[in-house]
């Protein structure tokens, strides 16, 4: 086991970089990538760094140059033989040869591409383009650096003893969030916990205590490399970048209501099985249910991740019911702002009404909450998101108003296009 504290207190980046790996990334990005490999390769893409807590001022907390040195690591950073090899030949979901030799032949040689950073107002404007396939790769670890590096200058000034302290609070507040989780029976839980956590090493040690403690329970990981070192399952699916980018990639407004289910579309050509998970809240979940074509209904689930989700899976529940499908067939995965408690309500509320999972995020990896003065390691909420497409500015509504994205005048145009109606707004905490 490692000795955290010991490795901050005596931190050498080049020894343990923040990230160490291509696959050190959430396993749905090299689906999606594939997905847009095949489809999409030659679209360009526009990333941008989101501080959605902008009292954080990342800009006056982390030294520029540690943050370049980071991020040029990463730049040197390809596919090594290890782990081109149980990309090709591991079973993904029951599936060998999930990534074809077409992509891994593309992957093996790829270099991430150029970025772009700036200080402005406290913060950091850092932008990657370029074409699709390449620069979607940098969300994950473009987080993980900035949340890690605000780690280490929270933490530089403590000493070692200071250290094992804070680390061994936070390893006993785990462990008896675990322990909560432990007596639920048929529970599934992975780690969904990569582009928020505390640190690399602090992600492994969760998804570890995670695994011993709870057994079958725990499910896998988002991340690709602890999956393949810990040799746990890799689970993802897709996320709302690919609808983004299809609807900005539309050319009238007919094409834009289209667009959600070319996605779909799309991925249903590629996957099957647990693969098949919609995520209906990037232009309003009710409106996307309302309007989806009959062969969605016989996927396997719907993934939550933003509004209420009680009210979410209810939706889903009577959406299944009227097109004549099997709730309790059916799988809901929540996975927004989740923590033990309201991970445990949810269980009771759904379970053997539909097959309950949940993807536990930036409170498994990163809640070192009341554990520092002015609770200065607290975890906040920092995106990266595909913000233009071919020039075209995306948009995110989402089922909660705050977590909306784009120009004005293209969120206005979106909800009228999506039907969207009054929402109730949510606070985003991470």
């Amino acid at each position: 086991m490692v000795d955290i504290a010991t490795r901050v207190h005596n931190h050498k980046w080049k020894i343990d970089p923040i990230v160490r790996s291509l696959i050190d990334t959430d396993f749905y990005k090299l689906l999606m990538c594939q997905s847009v490999f095949r489809k999409r390769r030659d679209t360009t893409v526009t990333f941008s760094l989101i501080n959605r807590s902008n009292a954080i001022r990342l800009a006056d907390l982390v030294d520029e140059g540690e943050l370049r040195e980071q991020l040029d690591h990463i730049r040197s950073l390809s596919l090594s033989r290890g782990e081109s090899t149980w990309m090709r030949g591991n079973m993904f979901y029951g599936k060998r040869s999930m990534f074809t030799s077409e992509f891994m032949d593309w992957f093996e040689t790829l270099r991430l591409p150029p970025y772009h950073l700036e200080k402005r107002d406290g913060q950091y404007e850092l932008t990657f383009e370029g074409n699709w396939p390449e620069v979607m790769l940098w969300e994950i670890p473009a987080l993980a650096v900035l949340m890690e590096l605000r780690s280490r200058a929270v933490l530089h000034h403590l000493k070692k003893f200071e250290l094992q302290v804070l680390y061994a609070r936070a390893m006993t507040k785990l462990w008896e969030k675990v322990e909560h989780l432990r007596p639920i029976e048929g529970l599934r839980i992975a780690d969904f916990g990569t582009r928020r956590r505390h640190s690399f090493l602090w992600q492994d040690w969760c998804v570890q205590a995670m695994s011993e403690r709870l057994g079958n329970r725990f499910v896998g990981t988002s991340n690709c490399l602890i999956a393949k070192n810990r040799d746990l399952e890799a689970i993802g699916t897709n996320a709302h970048e690919l609808p983004m980018v299809y609807a900005a990639l539309a050319e009238d407004d007919a094409g834009l209501a289209r667009a959600p289910y070319e996605v779909l579309s799309d991925w249903h050509e590629e996957h099957d099985g647990n693969l098949r998970i919609i995520l209906p809240d990037t232009y309003g979940t009710r409106g996307f249910l309302d309007n989806a074509p009959d062969w969605l209904a016989g996927w396997t689930g719907i993934r939550i991740d933003s509004g209420a989700p009680e009210e979410g899976a209810e939706t889903a529940i009577k959406w299944w019911t009227s097109r004549g499908e099997d709730p309790r067939q059916k799988m809901v995965i929540f996975s927004d702002g989740l923590d033990v408690e309201r991970i445990i309500a949810l269980h009771q509320r759904f379970s053997g009404r539909v097959r309950c999972s949940f993807g536990w995020g930036t409170l498994l990896t990163n809640d070192f909450r009341g554990l520092t003065p002015d609770d200065a390691l607290a975890p906040f909420s920092l995106v990266c998101k595909a913000v233009a497409a071919n020039g075209r500015p995306t948009v995110k509504l989402s089922d909660n108003p705050r977590k909306a994205m784009g120009p004005d005048q293209e969120i206005a145009r979106y909800r009228r296009v999506f039907g969207v109606g009054a929402q109730e707004e949510f606070d985003v905490v991470v």
